[in-house]
Order: C-alpha cells, then structure tokens, then sequence
C-alpha cells in the first residue's frame, strides 16, 4: 500500500496540473451562446476588478472546459479591433491562461499558452507604450525586457520551451503580468523611483 501511495504521488507531481475549473468557473465559461466572446472585464466596476488584482492559479491543460474558454478569449479579442494580447483574468477566470498575437511569426498568428511561466529575462530593456482592453483610455510608456525565455504547456499536456524577443515579448510580459494581479498603472507608479541608462534600448541602473 506504502509503494502505490508513493507511485500516485509521483504521478500527480509528474503531471503537475491536477486542478480543474471549478462549478462556477465553468458555468461562467459556458454562460450563453459557447460560440460568442466573453464580455471583458473592466477596472471600473468595483467586483471586476477584484478578479483582475487577484492571483491565478495553474489549469490542467486537459481540462474538458478549458479549449471552450480560449476559443471565448480569442473571439472576445478579435472584438476589440486591435488588442494583442488577453488573459484569463481579464474574462473572469483567474487561471493560468493567455494569448498572444506573435508578432514574431509569419501572419502574426494569435496562438494560446497555458500555464505560462518566464524563466529568464534580459537586462536589455525596451520601452514603448502600452495599454489596457481592461483599463479605458490609459496608455503610456512602460521598460518591458527586450528577450525573454518562455515555459508553457498546450492543450496535449506537453511542455514547450521557447525564446522570445521584440514587441511579441512585451506582450507575453504584459499577459503574464495579468496572471499575478499586476495592471499597467500600479506598474508605472512602482517604475518611478527607477532609473535606466539608454544604450541601444535600455538598462536599469545599478
């Protein structure tokens, strides 16, 4: 009995992603029509913003809900006329889930990452604008890392592993920000108080 204890623990470490959405969380990914956008949410609503400042948590990529909810996402971006990029968070479901038009790729394709986790960035920093399809009317410059290494599974369950530069980068950063609570504006005010030496992009002071 000691050994099969021991074998399904390894199991379930090995996969690494048990959870699956919850009665609520489903019922809100499936509310409606399943072939239309989830509505966005917005900071200005009091209870919506609870949800964008909240932590997400890790899905199991072979979750039965989960391929409804990114075809939900992408169509809920497609719908705001020139949005990057989406994430969990910003539809309700605080779990580990964004997409992403890469930039990077021939026809800029937008493409889901579930469990999506930067294990490395540059120092180099670029700085452009950004904004917010859950903040209106905000936008500003932001220092984002030129290069980033990416860790990230699909809807198989298998792990991918990529290296990721230039404005498709800022994206993911900007995404995966969402993932931790963290919105545009408590970014800006918190990079304040930094200081960067401009070479060919950026570098932050030491």
């Amino acid at each position: 009995m000691r050994n099969f204890t021991l074998i399904l623990l390894v199991f379930i470490g090995f996969n690494g992603f048990s959870q699956k959405f919850s009665k609520e969380e489903k019922a809100l990914i499936l509310a409606g029509d399943v072939k239309t956008a989830l509505p966005i949410y917005q900071t200005d609503n009091e209870e919506q913003h609870k949800i964008l400042l909240a932590q997400s948590e890790e899905i199991s990529p072979k979750d039965n809900t989960l391929p409804i909810l990114i075809e939900r996402m992408k169509l809920a971006l497609a719908g705001t006329g020139g949005g990057v990029g989406i994430a969990g968070p910003q539809v309700g479901i605080n779990r580990r889930v964004i997409l992403v038009q890469r930039f990077d790729k021939k026809d800029a394709p937008v493409e889901y990452f579930i469990n999506p986790k930067i294990t490395w960035w540059s120092e180099l920093l670029n700085k452009g604008p950004e904004g917010d399809l859950s903040i209106e009317n905000f936008r500003d410059a932001f220092y984002r890392s030129y290069s980033i290494r990416l860790e990230y599974y699909d809807l198989e369950n298998k792990k991918h592993e990529e290296m990721v530069e230039g404005f498709t980068a800022v994206i993911f950063q900007h995404e995966i920000d969402h993932l931790f609570g963290i919105l545009i504006p408590d970014k800006l005010e918190k990079e304040k108080a930094l200081q960067y030496n401009e070479v060919k992009v950026y570098k932050k002071s030491k």
